[in-house]
Parts: structure tokens; sequence; C-alpha cells
């Protein structure tokens, strides 16, 4: 039997902040509550990233754990067109990319979220 999936929006979960290092961007994700940190370590996988930015992005993630901040810390390899004054791109030091990434939707078993009393997305209302 399958488990009944609700979306969570990470924007109601978490809080970003990112920045650069040359030709990489750095995003850290922060769990809202703690008891919401292990939903973000399940859900918000290097892969799960990389497949959000899509072509955004030239290289690949690393996702780095921070328990004791209840955080992940993202570095995105080629997302910033050579970084600072070697791009073109409008956001050349990666500040938008913590906004971009508050656009992710996790499914959440529905159980799960309401034990934990995550708020759960509903885009119809």
């Amino acid at each position: 039997m399958t488990a009944t999936m609700v979306q969570v929006r990470l924007l109601d979960i978490a809080h970003t902040r990112s920045g650069d290092k040359g030709d990489m961007a750095n995003c850290g994700v922060i769990a809202l509550r703690p008891e919401w940190y292990p939903v973000l370590v399940r859900e918000l996988t290097a892969d799960r990233v990389r497949e959000h930015f899509g072509a955004l992005i030239s290289g690949r993630v690393e996702r780095f754990e921070l328990p004791n901040l209840s955080a992940l810390n993202f570095l995105l390899h080629g997302a910033l067109d050579g970084g600072g004054t070697l791009a073109l791109k409008t956001d050349a030091q990666g500040k938008v990319v913590s906004t971009a990434m508050l656009r992710l939707v996790l499914a959440v078993p529905a159980d799960e979220a309401r034990q934990l009393d995550l708020p759960v997305f509903s885009p119809e209302a």
C-alpha cells in the first residue's frame, strides 16, 4: 500500500541564504523548526536541487549537512557563468539562488506532515 503524499513548500518550512565564490553559488537551507530538519535531510538531496535548477547550472551540486544548526549547505558548481566581473548573468553573485531554492515543493507522507505539523501546500486554494 502506498502512503498518501502531500505537497510542502520549502518556503514554508525553511529559510535560505546564498552567495558566491568564483563560479560557485552557495546556498544554506535552515529548518524553521528543528523537528523539520529530518524532512529536509531526506527530501532535499543534491540530485533534487540539481534537477530543480536544471540548465541554470553547468556543474555538480554538493550537499553538506549541519545537524547542529538544523541546516543544509549546497554548493552549485558552474552556477554563475564565471562569477563576478566575468559573468554576463544578471545575478553574478548568486544572491537570488536562495529565493529560487525556496520555490521547491517537497512530497511528504500525509501522516508525517500531520505528525510534524508541516504546513501543507494546496495549489488550488
